[in-house]
């Protein structure tokens, strides 16, 4: 139990309960991304798949369609990088937390790919989920899927500038304890886990309308961050 976190919650919950339905109300909601949420980059057969699963950035929120998404930039990158065809899919649902992604995967036909790269944590920050389920639902879900999962970081909640003061701060302040979570069990299993960081989105331009999701410019940016890790690993691995 983390008492200074709780003890903050505990004091400020009349505030923090009417700041967090003001936010609800007034934010828009943004739909998922439309389109199919497959593709590739390059021609023939992919020389790599990868599948980014997880909550609303795996479902393409704050693009129109998933070409413009996560997985699709990723592969964009990952195929300039290493000039081999790369197929890419999302697999993503809005609003959904770790314990309930664990419920769906157990119906849902995921592709066969090389590699899978996790977005979660938010709804699990403002849903309070435990740091010990929290890290146990990361276990289970690893032992579903190819191995390392790549955990991208829990996104840095007290720079979303859709959320007031204290809100935001607390927010984040839970969403760096979970974060730490993905750390550690990189840190503890390499073969398993492999965390990447979020890259910075400080610039307003980088976010859709709600404030709160990454735009076509911020998905980019994250790709661009993030590809060079993805294509380093998979293609040393790939190769032997």
């Amino acid at each position: 139990m983390h008492l200074p976190f709780w003890l903050s919650v505990t004091l400020l919950a009349p505030l923090l309960v009417w700041q967090g339905k003001q936010t609800r109300r007034t934010t828009p909601r943004l739909p998922e991304a439309g389109g199919e949420p497959h593709g590739q980059y390059g021609d023939g057969e992919p020389a790599l798949q990868l599948l980014v699963i997880g909550e609303s950035t795996a479902a393409g929120v704050g693009v129109a369609h998933h070409q413009d998404g996560l997985a699709s930039q990723l592969a964009r990158q990952l195929q300039q990088q290493s000039r081999h065809t790369i197929g890419w899919h999302s697999h993503g649902i809005n609003g959904i937390r770790l314990s309930g992604l664990l419920d769906h995967l157990k119906t849902a036909e995921l592709p066969a790919v090389d590699a899978t790269l996790l977005s979660m944590g938010v709804n699990d920050t403002t849903g309070l989920t435990s740091r010990r389920r929290y890290r146990e639902q990361l276990r289970i879900l690893a032992g579903g899927l190819s191995k390392p999962l790549y955990l991208l970081s829990v996104p840095p909640m007290h720079r979303f500038t859709a959320l007031p003061s204290p809100l935001r701060q607390l927010l984040g302040w839970r969403a760096r304890q979970l974060d730490a979570i993905q750390q550690q069990l990189a840190r503890e299993h390499p073969d398993d886990f492999i965390y990447l960081s979020y890259p910075p989105m400080n610039d307003p331009a980088l976010l859709a309308e709600d404030g709160y999701h990454p735009g076509i410019k911020g998905y980019q940016a994250m790709a661009t961050a993030l590809a060079p890790a993805i294509a380093a690993k998979l293609l040393t691995w790939k190769e032997t």
